[in-house]
């Protein structure tokens, strides 16, 4: 049964957002001071709407839904099908022997390129979440690897980029109430999620703001709820980024994750993941990317034991 007290605007709520991330997210800054305009100096008109009113109404829905989402509590089950691909030509442009060439008397110069295939992995397990007090713990059981049965009861997730904590509260790194302040928020357009019309909203760093969390973000809000049915963010916090920042030193290139989160599960007003992506690419200084993994998670088959949502005061 889910619980609601109304709680009042500025009621700080604990900093589980994102626990499950590396390093823990602190707290956001206020907005630049907003000094008198020089004249002759107009106010910016909005990126897409002239009335800003519309726009504002949908972040205070966003923000009261990522209020009651970090005040969930659950116990759930469901199937995870994990499916992986890695490109390693970047590795071995590493390790590989430099391309030979030499002179024939017909053919002219000949040369050695090394490519290599992409590689392509798939996990299935059995999945367990339980969040209580603020904590967040998991249990696998591994049925399938590769499309063979196996059976590995309290399995290690065999992926190290899936953080299915990242992709839950997503949405409060963006568009809670206190990370708010980090960006500007403009109405990209229009759009449905299945049979749900939606609201396309960007969010971006501010110029000449802190550095930012995320480096940039996307959502597609139910314009009636404020829920978020679907995000997409560039994040750095993701759990072992440093094994990706090694990677783009290694590769000479700057490392970019970019996650997708679609959120059709939904049980007593939370919204949970039913599917999620990840990219891993490294970018050349000209901004082209080379993607070295892509991973795809589908969370299905959900049974839910609680869910509950208690905003105190």
């Amino acid at each position: 049964m889910s619980k609601f007290r109304a709680a009042p605007p500025a009621a700080a709520i604990a900093a589980l957002a994102l626990a499950f991330l590396s390093p823990v997210m602190g707290h956001g800054a206020l907005p630049p001071s907003m000094g008198p305009r020089p004249a002759g100096h107009p106010l910016p008109a909005p990126a897409v709407s002239q009335d800003p009113a519309p726009l504002a109404a949908l972040l205070a829905k966003a923000a009261d839904y990522c209020r009651r989402l970090e005040a969930a509590t659950f116990d759930f089950v469901c199937r995870e099908e994990i499916s992986e691909t890695l490109d390693p030509n970047l590795d071995l442009d590493r390790k590989a022997p430099p391309a030979e060439g030499r002179q024939t008397e017909f053919l002219g110069p000949t040369f050695v390129i090394y490519r290599a295939r992409k590689v392509r992995s798939s996990y299935v397990y059995d999945y367990q979440c339980v969040r209580a007090g603020g904590k967040l713990r998991e249990v696998r059981n591994q049925v399938e690897e590769n499309g063979k049965p196996v059976s590995v009861p309290n399995a290690a997730l065999k992926t190290s980029i899936v953080v299915w904590g990242t992709a839950l509260l997503a949405p409060v790194g963006l568009f809670g109430e206190r990370f708010q302040p980090d960006y500007d928020f403009t109405v990209a357009g229009e759009d449905r999620v299945g049979a749900t019309p939606v609201v396309l909203v960007e969010a971006k760093p501010k110029p000449g703001g802190p550095p930012a969390r995320n480096l940039y973000g996307k959502a597609w809000i139910d314009a009636a709820t404020g829920d978020i049915l679907r995000v997409e963010w560039s994040d750095s916090r993701v759990g072992r980024f440093d094994v990706f920042e090694k990677r783009g030193q290694l590769y000479k290139r700057t490392p970019r994750l970019v996650i997708r989160s679609e959120f059709s599960a939904e049980k007593n007003g939370i919204r949970f993941p039913s599917r999620l992506t990840v990219e891993e690419a490294y970018l050349k200084p000209s901004g082209k990317a080379f993607v070295r993994s892509r991973t795809d998670v589908v969370y299905k088959d959900f049974k839910f034991f609680t869910v509950e949502v208690e905003v105190r005061d």
